[in-house]
């Protein structure tokens, strides 16, 4: 971030000291960087932790990974590792860092080795950077391990080198918090031979990396983004130092490229050249404009040339800086020593003027104060200059004021009744001050022009009314003549100053206006969450700031529509719909007011990003001719509509992300779907066509006792295989929406005795208990579906249960709940499966003991007690192995007396 110190010339940095006495505050983090796994990071981290400990500091080890290599194996000898926390992760055990554990411990330095890895659920943090981070905060020192295709802003690069999309990812906000970035440097060919001796990967693993991942190609172009990475971080610490010392550059340690621009046509070109050097020096680069006392006085064409090359520095990949100063090269040796910058670019002085006489010009002022730092003095080309917006401005309204000329008049008539009283008391030379003070006021209220007319006026008056010979314009005195040429020149001098203070002034007043409205703009953009918000808001908002209709229209299909507009239209005749398709098609400006398709009704903008155009603005007012906005009222669409651009492009690429999550979850139902298929109807179909063929082979040769036993085997798949179609058709039902339940009163214990007698072959193995109190109240339930509820929870139970235990069903009611339990004496739900239990097609694993299952049960169970008003939740019992299950339904409020029903 640019420092702008001007205040404090030779003092350090607020923001710098800031960002130290923030990291004194916290541990020190170090990352061994590397370009590709196996050049030696974690090798190089314990060699650093023993150093340490050599020189008596604490250091323990979070977490390291030796892949197997005995060298790194060898270096834990000495180190106290603290022991790894088990998660239990879908049925399998699996070791994560101890973070508890070492912030129990808390020693000095510890070694937490790939910072990018991903935690198994369960953990505190989802990602053991966020475990790193808390261990900064808590004042405990890291050295950890990075690869260099781990970085964030570096993976849609790495991708494009390697083929290979990495998934585990680390912000490059980690890596700006690193104290010490140390590169772990290989040669391709070193690594590629440590590959081939077995010291990175087992054999096969060695020969699928170097034909995929470990090519001399690939090697190379990592090598230099981790280089590179590490010498951007450098450098920005080596600013930091600079701006928390105070000390004045340039160190050309790095290079950075400033280009100052103006108001002249051929700033553009400096912009360009500015670009195209930082590109060859791969240095970042800056558009600087300072604004002056005279910035005021430009004309609006020549303000808008300024907005137009800064919009083209940030196009460019630059970055657009604006700073208020009195002298231009001054401000600008100010701004690039406080920012290490090494080379300047400016323009050659233009032809000599008055000026030059007796001050020298901005490039020969910046050349003798810039000392070490290069000057790049361009002659650049006016017709190069910045691309044309192609809209023609509309005139802005006639300055001039009747009535502020009316009150200067007023002005000059109260000085010259205040005058004639003092006429009797002061010297007539004394009098010109009354008459100066009416100048000053006219400046202040009303500007240049009125305060001018003012001095005109008051020196005729002046010279009329109280110079000899008096009621006439002659002057008979030398002395007379002078001090009326002195009262003239102090007066015009005086309303200058003045007039351009006010100027200022109303500059500022606007340019606060303007920010803050900007600034609510982007806060508004910003607690947006849906496409139409953001139209809404910024239809709205460009039609009060700007005060015109508009209407913003996005591609559609191929083609462009109209989604928003403010006040609300959406007709389009022909020649603004052609308008607008041309200039979302060509990225540029069409319609009314502008050079292609002047005839359109209205103004169309296009809505551009860094990547294309998002959309188009079309603007209507009711003067029916003529260009609809003025330069300045150009400038602030501008704006406007680059905020407007980028939240619209956020919200589509967060519902690309969104389609994108429902694509890959589509994937994985339909993945679980055809596997549960695969197995659940091929199971039960090989068992019944097993038995069936056994009987019509062997039938007469076999015993009446095992024909029974296979035709029961027919018999019970066959009814397995119609619970699996029952579920599919009743998720189908569910995920449609079309499940109606038939509403009436039941009492709880009647629907459970049914499902009980309907699940005897299930639960033949175990023992149901049932436990319902006679004043059970009845619930509003669909029978049928509550009983396949009951049927589903009782099924689930006798799967994980073991056989001879107990299944335990009773019921309560609460204040304002009935409340139904299942209770099983098995295993208990893992804790890692208890939010995802009810997901359709989700399986908690437990063996190869336990009956397969579709994965439909439970999360059938959710859908029918939802439909039916309730809730379902699923936990372990206290004090004892076994799952529990609780079904909550409503007390209905219109249950009849039994006299009633009498």
């Amino acid at each position: 971030m640019p420092d702008d110190n001007r205040d404090q010339a030779g003092r350090p940095s607020p923001d710098a000291l800031l960002e130290r006495a923030r990291a004194e505050m916290r541990g020190r983090l170090k990352i061994f960087l590397g370009a590709a796994p196996g050049v030696g990071k974690t090798y190089e981290m314990l060699i650093s932790g023993r150093a340490k400990i050599a020189d008596g500091l604490d250091v323990v080890i979070g977490v390291v990974e030796t892949h197997g290599r005995k060298e790194t194996e060898a270096l834990l000898a000495g180190f106290e590792i603290i022991p790894r926390v088990k998660i239990d992760y879908k049925g399998r055990p699996l070791e994560e860092m101890d973070l508890d554990g070492i912030l129990a411990r808390r020693p000095d330095l510890v070694l937490v080795d790939e910072l990018a890895h991903t935690n198994a659920e369960g953990s505190r943090h989802p990602k053991r950077y966020l475990d790193v981070k808390e261990l900064l905060d808590r004042g405990i020192d890291v050295y950890t391990t990075l690869n260099i295709q781990h970085v964030e802003s570096l993976n849609d690069v790495v991708s494009q080198i390697t083929r290979i999309r990495v998934r585990e990812t680390v912000p490059d906000s980690i890596i700006d918090l690193a104290d010490d970035v140390e590169i772990i440097d290989l040669t391709p060919d070193d690594l590629i031979k440590r590959l081939h001796d077995g010291k990175v990967y087992v054999p096969r693993t060695a020969e699928r990396a170097l034909t995929n991942y470990f090519t001399p190609g690939n090697l190379t172009a990592l090598r230099e983004l981790a280089l590179r990475k590490t010498a951007q971080r450098v450098d920005d610490q080596l600013l930091t130092h600079m701006q928390a010392h105070a000390i004045s550059g340039p160190w050309a340690a790095g290079e950075r490229v400033l280009v100052s621009v103006d108001h002249h046509p051929r700033s553009a070109s400096l912009v360009r050249y500015a670009a195209r050097m930082a590109s060859r020096l791969r240095a970042p680069w800056a558009a600087v404009y300072v604004e002056t006392n005279r910035s005021v006085n430009l004309t609006e064409v020549e303000r808008d040339t300024v907005a137009a090359t800064l919009r083209l520095a940030e196009q460019l990949g630059g970055e657009a800086i604006t700073i208020p100063g009195r002298e231009v090269a001054e401000e600008l040796v100010r701004h690039a020593t406080a920012n290490n910058v090494t080379h300047i670019v400016i323009g050659a002085p233009k032809a000599a003027t008055w000026r030059d006489w007796w001050s020298r010009s901005i490039t020969d002022e910046l050349i003798r104060k810039t000392g070490e730092i290069s000057v790049h003095v361009i002659s650049g080309n006016e017709k190069d200059g910045t691309t044309a917006r192609g809209v023609r401005a509309a005139a802005s309204a006639p300055q001039f004021d009747f009535r502020a000329y009316l009150l200067a008049t007023v002005y000059v008539a109260v000085a010259l009744a205040v005058s004639i009283v003092l006429d009797q008391v002061l010297d007539v030379r004394n009098l010109a001050l009354v008459f100066l003070m009416a100048v000053l006021t006219s400046a202040v209220l009303h500007g240049l022009r009125p305060a001018l007319y003012s001095c005109i006026l008051g020196a005729l008056s002046f010279n009329f009314f109280f110079l000899p010979p008096r009621y006439t314009l002659t002057i008979s005195d030398p002395e007379s003549v002078l001090a009326l040429f002195f009262f003239l020149g102090v007066a015009i001098i005086a309303s200058n100053l003045t007039a351009t203070v006010q100027r200022q002034a109303a500059a500022a007043r606007q340019r606060a206006r303007t920010t803050e409205d900007l600034y609510l703009f982007s806060k508004k953009l910003a607690g947006t969450g849906t496409l139409d918000d953001v139209l809404w808001a910024t239809a709205f908002q460009l039609a009060s700031m700007l005060k015109v209709r508009v209407v913003l229209l996005l591609p559609e299909e191929g083609s462009i529509a109209v989604k928003a507009g403010y006040p609300p239209d959406d007709t389009l005749d022909d020649a603004d719909i052609a308008a607008a398709r041309w200039a979302w098609e060509h990225n540029h400006a069409a319609g009314r007011g502008a050079d292609t398709l002047p005839g359109a009704k209205r103004l169309y903008v296009p809505l551009r990003t860094g990547r294309t155009a998002v959309g188009v603005i079309g603007l209507d007012s009711d003067r029916r001719d003529g260009p609809l906005l003025t330069p300045e009222q150009q400038r602030l669409l501008d704006a406007l509509a680059d905020q407007a651009a980028l939240a619209i492009e956020r919200v589509q690429l967060v519902a690309d992300v969104d389609r994108a999550r429902l694509a890959a979850e589509a994937d994985r139902l339909r993945s679980a779907l055809l596997t549960s298929i695969s197995h659940d109807l091929k199971t039960p179909l090989a068992a019944i066509l097993g038995a069936a063929g056994t009987l019509r082979n062997y039938f007469a040769a076999m015993a009446e006792e095992d024909r029974s036993d296979l035709l029961s085997t027919v018999v019970d798949e066959s009814e397995r295989l119609n619970r699996f179609i029952a579920n599919l058709l009743d998720m189908t039902k569910i995920e449609s929406g079309a499940m109606e339940p038939n509403f009436a009163l039941h009492y709880p214990g009647d629907i459970v005795g049914s499902a009980l007698r309907r699940a005897g072959k299930i639960l033949e193995h175990h023992k149901a208990e049932t436990s319902f109190p006679a004043d059970l109240p009845m619930v509003r339930v669909d029978a049928v579906l509550f009983e396949q509820v009951i049927f589903n929870l009782l099924d689930n139970a006798a799967k994980y249960a073991p056989e001879g235990s107990v299944v335990h069903i009773e019921g309560w009611a609460d204040a304002d709940n009935v409340v139904l339990q299942v209770t099983d004496e098995g295993p208990g739900i893992p804790a890692a499966d208890l939010t995802r239990l009810f997901d359709t097609f989700y399986r908690v694993r437990k063996g190869d003991q336990v009956r397969a299952g579709t994965g439909l049960g439970l999360s059938i169970c959710r859908g029918f007690i939802e439909a039916m008003g309730g809730t379902i939740t699923a936990g372990n019992r206290a004090g004892r192995p076994g799952a529990v299950f609780t079904i909550r339904l409503p007390k209905p409020n219109d249950i009849p007396k039994l006299d009633e029903l009498k």
